[in-house]
């Protein structure tokens, strides 16, 4: 059994004993049912409310937090990864859970922003990194910023600070690791402040404005933060490179205007011991050792899926390499640290409408939490994982226990347990299990003069395949409703109920008990 289940706390160990006692049967039993005896379901809830009664509230002050977000995991996101984890080990899939779903406190996070019922990256980020619920598109900055703001006194009079920033403030080490770009709406929600989130270099933003962008933030941040942001991992290379400069892997120059080639400025401005890697040869050199402080950025723009990762040219970590590496960097301290982690590529294969390596991603996430799991103490560490958000993703239909995940529909078998065949909707054809409300998965019948594709002669479950969406659009959006909260260690009791996303941060902030004096503005 892994060594995240042996630790956890006891309201895991019902559902670790259920797998263990099933494991034998399942391995031998047919796809199309579950291997269970009636008994073994109803021992395991008797164990569950037995384990669960002994559950005590951690009180103690975390020494470290790490904040896990799956950006745009929504609840059918975790569901269909679970399954989809279950059948790559050969089992019908639904009985298992991902690594965080063993978390014994669980709530709801309530997405919506301050001026968007279903909202984008930037405002639900700031609110669990701030406190406060913030508007669209804008990054650790209050609702009463102007829209485009260019002054950058404006920006500093309207700067919320973040958990990362009272973090550093209190001497803890601090680390950003993510998938998409170093400087997305996500990851760059921990230490910007600025009313446009696109402005990433500065070749995005408006002649003359005067707000630093992005990139340029996280180099130039605070003293206090400087000295703690001991790692900064993701893609986005050109976003720090000028148009002088060729990228290291691709033909392709730097993006930014200015000249700075602001990945030298991470070296010369930190010291002898800090690194700037690019690749895996990079990636795997740097130790806790031999740097202080690492900047890895493995991509031009946003990694790679963790399906093509394996394929790269220049090698890639994993997300859960990249996050034993922050862990192993941040830990040599004394004071603790501050750990955020993005899955961020979870979000951009939803909006392509490509289910299947949405799906890896967050099974690749949910690794990267078992691995921090394993690495550290539930005594002295809170771990939160959550999603910025949700996708009008659906898990319909239905197919039978142990179907293919990124299938078709085939139905429960009948009386005598022969498989019914598959599915068929009014037009006589066959249909997925999952889909999107809206995407580009939509096939246009008018135009190709088909009812819609006839799925049994196309392969659903190759890597690249587009699930059907009954609303065109160039790219998927994001969905409202609520999403999960999973949290372990000291303090993590306080995740219950339904909670508004920004109450997040007031639990990290509890947990790390700081006073009013790591409130101040930035």
């Amino acid at each position: 059994m892994p060594t995240f289940v042996k630790k956890t706390l006891a309201v895991a160990t019902a559902m670790a004993m259920f797998t263990s006692a099933i494991a034998p049967a399942m391995a031998a039993a047919p796809a199309v049912q579950g291997p269970e005896s009636v008994q073994d379901w109803y021992n395991a809830g008797q164990q569950f409310v037995r384990d669960a009664k002994h559950l005590r509230p951690n009180l103690r002050r975390a020494k470290n937090i790490m904040l896990f977000v799956g950006d745009g995991m929504g609840v059918s996101t975790v569901t269909a990864a679970r399954i989809l984890d279950g059948q790559q080990r050969g089992n019908p899939g639904e009985e298992g859970r991902l690594s965080f779903e063993h978390f014994p406190y669980t709530a709801y996070s309530k997405t919506y922003s301050w001026d968007q019922q279903t909202s984008d990256s930037a405002p639900t980020m700031t609110a669990m990194m701030t406190g406060y619920k913030a508007r669209e598109g804008m990054l650790a900055v209050d609702h009463l910023t102007p829209r485009s703001e260019c002054d950058p006194a404006v920006i500093a009079a309207h700067a919320l600070p973040t958990l990362l920033e009272q973090a550093a403030a209190a001497g803890k080490a601090t680390g950003v690791v993510t998938t998409a770009r170093l400087t997305h709406a996500t990851p760059a929600a921990t230490y910007a402040h600025t009313a446009v989130r696109d402005w990433e270099t500065d070749a995005n933003k408006p002649t003359g404005c005067g707000v630093k962008d992005i990139a340029q933030q996280l180099i130039e941040a605070s003293p206090e933060v400087k000295a703690s942001l001991r790692v900064a991992m993701g893609g986005g290379r050109t976003y720090f490179m000028p148009k002088t400069l060729l990228d290291p892997e691709y033909a392709k120059k730097g993006l930014r205007s200015d000249g700075r080639d602001l990945t030298a400025e991470w070296v010369s401005s930190r010291g002898a011991n800090a690194k700037f890697v690019w690749n895996r040869a990079g990636f795997d050199a740097a130790t806790p050792d031999n740097t202080a402080y690492l900047l890895g950025l493995f991509e031009n723009s946003h990694m790679q899926y963790e399906a093509d990762r394996p394929v790269d040219k220049a090698g890639e970590p994993s997300l859960t390499e990249m996050t034993e590496k922050a862990i192993r960097m941040l830990g040599k301290g004394e004071n603790g640290y501050f750990l955020h982690v993005e899955g961020g590529r979870i979000d951009h294969a939803h909006h392509a409408g490509n289910a299947k390596r949405a799906l890896i991603d967050a099974i690749e996430m949910a690794k990267a939490v078992q691995k921090a799991y394993e690495m550290t103490d539930p005594r002295d560490t809170l771990i939160i994982v959550t999603a910025d958000h949700s996708h009008t993703f659906t898990i319909a239909g239905y197919p039978h226990r142990g179907n293919d995940i990124v299938g078709l529909v085939s139905s429960v078998p009948d009386v005598d347990g022969a498989p019914t065949g598959l599915d068929k909707d009014k037009l006589g054809l066959p249909y997925t299990t999952l889909g999107y409300a809206n995407g580009p998965g939509w096939r246009d019948a008018i135009v190709s003069g088909a009812k819609r594709p006839d799925l049994s002669v196309i392969d659903t479950t190759a890597l690249g395949y587009l699930q059907e969406s009954a609303v065109p659009l160039a790219s998927e959006t994001h969905a409202g409703e609520d999403v999960g909260i999973y949290a372990t260690g000291p303090m993590a009791h306080l995740v219950h109920g339904s909670m508004e996303q920004n109450w997040i941060y007031h639990v990290m902030r509890t947990a790390f008990d700081f006073d009013d004096t790591h409130e101040r503005r930035y």
